[in-house]
């Protein structure tokens, strides 16, 4: 359990899973939150929700804070550490902002205990989400154990060197939208060949939960459970021909790349 207290800087979509999470694991209680946002309508929304603290002077919870999770967008973060930088002395900062490294916001604040780069996905909003974290190597124990705590009461977290950082916002940070359009664009195909929009929705989105599911309980690889589903002469080697002749393959690769690379700019 966590028992010191959290500062959010930001209170959008990704603050609102972690805060989420963390209270329906127990892992903290709602007074030892506190969340900022310029917005007051946010703040009103999560002072609600949760019950926790809110407020819009960012420098001021990060005093109060013990853990401070730097949540806001990368083009907002050099403004926000203009104004909180100089009290983020003795504290652990957690970024989750895309392509910002974790040297950028060193040379920005004052002798932090530690600073943790961590890139999570939307599906923590419903707890079934993936974050990679890069850490540096003399993180205290009890601080990583922490921010292990943070992010799997979201689903599952993942170490990798920082200079990975910009493909797992390409693969993982984005993916999600990927995956979106391809449930779509199944749910599409079976509303062409007949069904009704409704059940071709549910199809197309247990089919793709249930394949992951397979992948990530089996440890098998996704060609072998591939070719168990296709057999010769049958349904899903026609439909797998017509995949491979689409490029689905290479558009996908071609997504995490391109994705990769606005990462990379965004941090420069």
């Amino acid at each position: 359990m966590l028992t010191k207290p959290i500062a959010f800087l930001g209170g959008g979509q990704m603050a609102e899973a972690l805060i989420g999470g963390l209270l329906a694991a127990g892992a903290c209680e709602p007074a030892s939150i506190c969340a900022t946002d310029p917005v007051a309508a946010r703040r009103d929304v999560l002072k609600s929700r949760f019950g926790i603290r809110v407020g819009d002077e960012n420098a001021k919870a990060v005093r109060e804070a013990d853990l401070v999770v730097l949540a806001v967008k990368p083009q907002a973060m050099s403004a926000v550490l203009s104004d909180a930088g100089q009290a983020c002395a003795g504290k652990l900062i957690v970024s989750i902002a895309a392509g910002v490294t974790t040297a950028w916001i060193r040379e920005r604040i004052v002798t932090p205990r530690g600073i943790v780069r961590a890139m999570p996905n939307t599906p923590a909003l419903v707890r079934e989400g993936v974050t990679a974290l890069t850490c540096q190597s003399d993180l205290r124990s009890d601080d990583l154990a922490a921010v292990r705590t943070l992010f799997e009461a979201v689903g599952s977290a993942v170490s990798v060197e920082e200079r990975l950082m910009d493909a797992v916002t390409g693969l993982s940070g984005s993916g999600p939208a990927y995956v979106f359009v391809a449930i779509e664009a199944l749910a599409d195909g079976g509303v062409r060949m007949g069904l009704p929009r409704a059940t071709a929705e549910l199809l197309a989105a247990q089919t793709v939960l249930g394949a992951a599911k397979m992948v990530l309980e089996r440890g098998e690889h996704p060609a072998k459970l591939k070719d168990q589903v296709a057999s010769p002469g049958g349904t899903t080697i026609a439909g797998l021909y017509q995949l491979e002749a689409g490029g689905l393959r290479s558009c996908l690769m071609a997504a995490v790349e391109a994705a990769t690379k606005r990462s990379q700019e965004l941090g420069r």
